[in-house]
């Protein structure tokens, strides 16, 4: 198989004390081959009807052997009549082969070097971590070295590695994460397994009084060593089924780590709410993988969807108010229709600055719908909501927040200005009943809104007026005004990039900043408010914003003002 064709492999290490660094496991993919033309409707040579037994990966033994050199115990992984282990990926037909070597010379050189590599110059401080390294001929390597203990060996601990090595660069960078915390669940369980079996021998025979009641000789010294040097990790873990349980998890760290990356279409150029929306995505998908791999099942198949559903998702959190009686807002111009022109504004102004917007009320559909049409009015990251809960959340945790009528608000937060409280009251001639039958929300609920907050709001913020501006013309439907708001969110998102860059990369004073926010139209009338929101919306930036933003910096890319 040609390097080019592997996507990834894995590969457990140790340095012997007699024979240096050793290559002791070794997990690949095999991909199948595409077929021809010709070959369109032909088996696959060797699919047989076992290997598509089950779901997900099946197992079946290798027939053929390695043929091995001389090597001790430690450096040996299956015994020489093994015939190894292949696991098949049912859903594609990929196969992952694991044995002490690769099979192919091009591989068993790369993944040496990264052997070698790994246990001697390439390490991180304390010798015991993560690192990475190498270069285009030879691959790059995921490294993370550790030890285990063991009650022989000099200094009572031998070093292993785990490394994962892989053609494409950025195929393993944007990997790390995941690489790390799987793999460090490995080698977690292999450390606890080890240091039990440690503490019971160290228990029958202490080592430590044992060596030093020894006497030295540079004549035995030399066979010491020799004898500690002839333990396997098996010995050590107490493991009987170490190599297979070795194999399975290598093998699911390639299928998950291979089908969490994968290439997205995007509609035009990605905006930030787009950014932010699918870093949620992929790692709410870590998370997953993540209690997937620690209950041993497979990788569930992913659903990466376009911009406008992980958007409409977003904003209708996957439909979950649809499932609540009563009646519901419409629209962000419903909801000013109902509340009032003073009152609605009151409420955007608080949404707009990143205060706590708290609704407590007793029909959590209405609520719910509320906080989606005022989500609207910001950028994915500046939301983080909690729907409806039966007690008080703090504003660090959400700026949108429901609960149910009796949930007392603490002082603190009543009596300050950055949160506002609106109190939904049931009328008593109101009746959810009457509301199905196309009642009014007007004729069952009352809202009375209060703030300590006694800024007034009829000057600004810009984007605050050209939002009612659009919201007061009746003759713009609610799809044009939809459309409206997100341009006029996405040119307010641009602003804050710019001061962002200016402000907090570039770490200009205050003189210059003020004339870059008269550059962005942000002063004059309003010009508070305006200063307020882009510092607040500068929460709301992607990941991948500021890392692009940070790396041009670190580059030594120059401002283009200087």
């Amino acid at each position: 198989m040609p390097i080019h064709v592997m996507n990834a492999l894995v590969a457990l290490c140790h340095f012997c004390e007699l024979h240096g660094p050793r290559t002791l496991f070794c997990t690949e993919a095999l991909h199948p081959p595409s077929p021809t033309p010709s070959q369109a409707g032909a088996p696959i040579p060797g699919d047989r009807e076992s290997d598509r037994e089950g779901e997900g990966l099946t197992m079946r033994a290798n027939s053929s052997a390695t043929q091995r050199g001389d090597m001790c115990e430690g450096c040996r992984s299956l015994p020489a009549s093994h015939p190894g282990f292949v696991s098949v990926d049912s859903e594609t037909g990929i196969r992952f082969l694991s044995h002490q070597h690769p099979r192919q010379p091009q591989l068993f050189s790369v993944v040496r070097q990264a052997c070698v590599r790994s246990l001697s110059c390439e390490v991180c401080p304390g010798r015991e971590g993560p690192i990475f390294f190498g270069d285009e001929q030879h691959g790059f390597v995921f490294s993370h070295t550790f030890f285990i203990k063991d009650s022989l060996a000099r200094g009572f601990q031998r070093w292993y590695s785990i490394v994962m090595v892989a053609m494409d660069r950025i195929y393993l960078i944007n990997s790390w994460p995941f690489l790390l915390r799987h793999l460090r669940l490995t080698i977690q369980s292999l450390q606890s397994t080890a240091l039990k079996v440690f503490d019971s021998e160290q228990c029958v025979c202490p080592q430590r009084a044992v060596r030093m009641n020894s006497v030295f000789s540079p004549a035995v010294f030399p066979h010491q060593r020799s004898g500690n040097a002839a333990r396997s990790l098996p010995s050590l873990t107490q493991h009987t089924n170490l190599w297979a349980s070795l194999h399975s998890s290598f093998s699911w760290l390639l299928k998950a780590c291979g089908s969490r990356l994968t290439e997205k279409l995007l509609e035009g150029a990605p905006t930030e709410d787009t950014l932010v929306l699918i870093e949620r995505q992929t790692e709410q998908e870590e998370e997953m993988s993540c209690w997937e791999g620690a209950e041993g099942g497979g990788s569930r198949p992913q659903c990466h969807q376009s911009e406008s559903e992980l958007y409409r998702d977003f904003l209708f959190d996957e439909g979950k108010a649809e499932g609540y009686p009563g009646p519901k807002f419409r629209s962000l111009r419903h909801l000013r229709q109902v509340l009032g022109t003073t009152d609605f504004r009151q409420l955007a102004w608080h949404v707009l600055m990143g205060n706590q917007v708290i609704l407590r009320g007793a029909d959590p559909g209405l609520i719910h719908s509320a906080f989606t049409m005022l989500k609207a009015l910001l950028p994915v990251g500046c939301v983080r909501s909690v729907t409806y809960s039966a007690q008080y959340e703090e504003a660090y945790r959400c700026n949108f927040l429901g609960l149910s009528p009796d949930v007392p608000i603490p002082t603190h937060v009543s009596s300050s200005e950055f949160s506002v409280l609106v109190d939904v009251v049931s009328l008593e001639r109101g009746s959810l009943y009457s509301a199905a039958c196309g009642e009014d929300i007007l004729s069952l609920y009352q809202f009375n809104i209060s703030s300590t907050n006694s800024q007034p709001t009829d000057k600004g913020p810009t984007l605050l007026n050209k939002i009612e501006v659009a919201l007061s013309n009746e003759n713009l439907s609610v799809d044009v005004v939809s459309h409206c708001l997100l341009c006029l969110k996405e040119e307010w998102m641009n602003k804050v990039k710019v001061l962002f860059k200016f402000s907090k990369v570039d770490g200009r004073g205050r003189e210059d900043t003020q004339k870059v926010l008269t550059l962005l139209g942000a002063t004059g009338p309003g010009e508070e408010d305006n200063v307020r929101l882009l510092k607040f919306w500068m929460t709301g930036l992607s990941k991948t914003y500021k890392s692009h933003l940070m790396t041009a910096v670190r580059g030594g890319e120059r401002p283009l003002s200087q």
